[in-house]
C-alpha cells in the first residue's frame, strides 16, 4: 500500500512539473509572437522622429526581448537598459486592457513599470542592470564576462542614435563621458543561482522587473 501511495505522489509531482514547464514554454512563445498595437510605433516615432519603420520594428523586438528576460528572471528585478525601448513599454502600458491581458497571459501577473536603475556610475552597476546584462548575453550567446559584442538592449540606443539614450561600450579605455563600460556589468561575486529555466540570473532580490522613465 505504501509503495502504491508513493507511486501516486511521484506521478502527481511529475505531471505538475511537466505541466508547469510546458506552460512557461507556451508563455515564452506567446511573448515572442505577440503583435503590438500599431499606435505604439507611431507614439515612439513622435518622440524620436528620425527613426525609420525598420528602426521602430527593432525597438519592438527589443521590448519583446525585455519581456522574455523578465519571464526567465521569474519575478527577480530586471532593469531596463534602453531608453527607446522603455518609451515603447510606457506607450504599451497606456493601452491598459491590452497590457493587462498581455501580462496575464505572459506572466500570470501584472508587470509593473518601475524606475530604471541604469548604472550608478560609468563603472558601478546595481543588481537589476547586472541581471539584465547576464540574461541578455545568454539570450544572444555572448559571454557576459568577456563579451565580444553588445546584446540588443545594450546596443540599441547607440545604434539608433537616441539622444537621451543609455550608451554602453566594450572598450572602456576609449569610453566617453556619456558612455557606460559594459565589461564592468559582467559577473562578479553576485553571479550565482539559476532560474526555473536553468539560466543563471544572479542573486535573489525580489520584486517585479525594473523599468525606465517614470
Amino acid at each position: 500500500m505504501q509503495i502504491w501511495l508513493i507511486g501516486i505522489v511521484v506521478l502527481v509531482v511529475a505531471v505538475f512539473i511537466v505541466s508547469r514547464n510546458q506552460k512557461r514554454k507556451d508563455q515564452r512563445a506567446f511573448i515572442g509572437t505577440y503583435r503590438f498595437n500599431k499606435i505604439i510605433k507611431t507614439k515612439v516615432a513622435q518622440r524620436y522622429p528620425h527613426l525609420t519603420d525598420e528602426n521602430l520594428s527593432l525597438v519592438l523586438d527589443g521590448l519583446k526581448e525585455y519581456f522574455l528576460l523578465c519571464h526567465v528572471a521569474n519575478k527577480r528585478i530586471v532593469a531596463m537598459p534602453s531608453q527607446v525601448v522603455d518609451v515603447a513599454w510606457h506607450e504599451f502600458i497606456l493601452f491598459t486592457r491590452e497590457y493587462q491581458s498581455f501580462c496575464d497571459k505572459a506572466f500570470n501577473r501584472f508587470l509593473h513599470h518601475t524606475p530604471t536603475e541604469a548604472m550608478v556610475t560609468p563603472t558601478r552597476a546595481l543588481e537589476g542592470i547586472k541581471r539584465a546584462w547576464r540574461l541578455s548575453c545568454v539570450h544572444h550567446n555572448i559571454d557576459p564576462v568577456n563579451p565580444t559584442r553588445l546584446p540588443l538592449l545594450f546596443e540599441i540606443d547607440s545604434k539608433l542614435n537616441i539622444e537621451d539614450g543609455f550608451k554602453y561600450t566594450l572598450d572602456c579605455q576609449k569610453s566617453h563621458a556619456n558612455e557606460y563600460c559594459a565589461s564592468h556589468i559582467g559577473c562578479s561575486s553576485g553571479c550565482a543561482g539559476s532560474t526555473a529555466d536553468g539560466i543563471s540570473d544572479g542573486g535573489g532580490d525580489g520584486g517585479g522587473c525594473g523599468g525606465g522613465g517614470d
